[in-house]
């Protein structure tokens, strides 16, 4: 699903002037196909981003904040999605009422930040089932000013994930916010270059790759279409489970501890989160149901198919000729069965073991095949049947992990030191969506579930854990 944007349009140095409607000279930008594919009659995604504050909020510079910095990001902010008349849809430039986009919930003053941790989850539950409105830009601000146990106060963006990917999106969030020690100099990211390549002999790597091309889009396609996971405690296989009640909780890890591990096993700190995951999960499912430690149970992980290994700048996203940073919908899903604990008596295994899968399949072409197929199914059925086809995808699976890279340093937001932040993927047809961000020298692990189905309180001390066993065994001399 690689976002295919028209580099006519993206050329063009676009800056928004807020108030005003569509410029008739500047020509339409049309939607791509994977935004078509995330807000269509079958399947319609959002992102939630929550910004938690050391501070009470001041917001009396909100709206001109979001009319001065955020709304001339990019003119997809002021802009909604309409037919072109073809058979396809592009972004239509209208006037913005940012008082309209400005939510401010209002509870009983006084309570404690525990009773307002109530207020705030089901605050945010309510959020992410309701729609966002087709007839404005696609996107909401919640200005949330009771303390929590997390946060003085807390702000909320909701976003239309037809505006672009996470990477995208959150490139634009970071656009809006400034180092607190030194608001002059840009906000830096870890070094996510990846490790050399073992050398490898020409032919076999070739019959490998064509090998591992063929087998894993066989078996995407089986899975988006026929093969279903179990039913377990964590997929209750309920039709129309994105518009169901889910709650939202978050995990805090020691970044510190996290590369302990990553350098003891000598992989990345991905490999080892995506492995806590794993096994979280893995223990979860055991105390519900002996059996089901080894249930059939498929993760689907992002993938961002940019060429990059950081944030660029939002107009480099916008003006980029060659592709790498471009801004969109630019990402892949990846087929990952969780490891079985009968499989992996030792818990490094799932590190080890996820790490393989997941770079096999990296290094295989299925996923641009798999976008082939779904221009395919674009081209002669529309895309209405490929957003189908990828919402079969995500139905049949059992959860989603994705992850995105946050800032070194401490951020601000109009002076406002931000304490934390997450995020959070929305109304897709699963039980279970983990999204893990790094801020500062923590990690943020944040867990959406169906409400009813799987107990938030349980499932977190099964992933804390997992990565005591882990950092444990990690720690142990070989």
């Amino acid at each position: 699903m690689i976002d295919q944007e028209s580099e006519k349009y993206m050329e063009l140095k676009v800056k928004v002037k807020v108030g005003c409607v569509e410029d008739e000279t500047m020509p339409p930008e049309p939607v791509s196909p994977t935004g078509q594919y995330f807000n269509s009659s079958v399947l319609s995604v959002s992102i939630i981003s929550v910004l938690e504050f050391d501070n009470p909020i001041d917001d009396s510079s909100s709206v001109a904040l979001i009319n001065n910095v955020f709304l001339p990001i990019n003119p997809r902010f002021s802009s909604i999605m309409v037919e072109d008349g073809g058979g396809g849809k592009h972004w239509k430039r209208v006037e913005v009422k940012v008082e309209d986009h400005i939510k401010v919930p209002h509870f009983p003053e006084g309570l404690s930040p525990e009773s307002y941790d109530h207020y705030f989850h089901d605050y945010l539950s309510k959020l992410a089932m309701d729609p966002l409105a087709q007839t404005r830009p696609l996107w909401e601000i919640h200005i949330f000013k009771y303390p929590t146990s997390n946060a003085s106060g807390s702000l909320v963006f909701k976003l239309h994930h037809a505006l672009g990917d996470g990477y995208s999106l959150m490139g634009a969030l970071l656009s809006c916010l400034q180092r607190a020690d030194n608001p002059s100099l840009p906000l830096s990211f870890p070094n996510t270059q990846k490790a050399p390549k073992q050398d490898k002999t020409f032919i076999p790597q070739v019959l490998s790759g064509v090998l591992n091309t063929v087998f894993d889009f066989c078996c995407s396609v089986l899975k988006s279409s026929f093969v279903e996971d179990n039913q377990t405690s964590i997929r209750s296989c309920q039709e129309g489970v994105e518009f169901l009640p889910i709650n939202i909780m978050t995990v805090t890890f020691s970044l510190d501890q996290i590369k302990k591990i990553k350098s003891n096993l000598q992989v990345t700190i991905n490999d080892v989160i995506t492995g806590i995951i794993f096994l979280g999960i893995r223990l979860y499912m055991e105390t519900t149901c002996e059996e089901a430690k080894n249930a059939r149970s498929t993760a689907l992980v992002l993938l961002n198919t940019r060429s990059v290994g950081g944030y660029k700048s939002v107009n480099e996203m916008v003006q980029n000729k060659e592709g790498q940073v471009r801004w969109g919908n630019q990402l892949a899903f990846l087929h990952v069965s969780l490891p079985k604990l009968s499989q992996c008596s030792n818990p490094l295994k799932f590190v080890q073991e996820t790490r393989n899968v997941i770079n096999r399949k990296r290094n295989s072409s299925a996923i641009y095949l798999t976008g082939m197929l779904l221009e395919t199914i674009r081209k002669y059925k529309g895309p209405e049947a490929a957003s189908r086809y990828i919402r079969n995808t995500l139905k049949n699976s059992s959860l989603t992990v994705s992850n995105i890279i946050g800032p070194v340093e401490k951020m601000t937001l109009a002076n406002q030191p931000v304490k934390g932040l997450y995020f959070m993927v929305v109304s897709v047809p699963q039980s279970l969506t983990v999204t893990i961000m790094s801020y500062m020298d923590q990690l943020r692990v944040a867990v959406g579930t169906e409400k009813g189905l799987i107990d938030q309180t349980k499932f977190k001390k099964c992933i804390e854990k997992a990565f005591v066993v882990m950092y444990d065994a990690a720690a142990m001399p070989k």
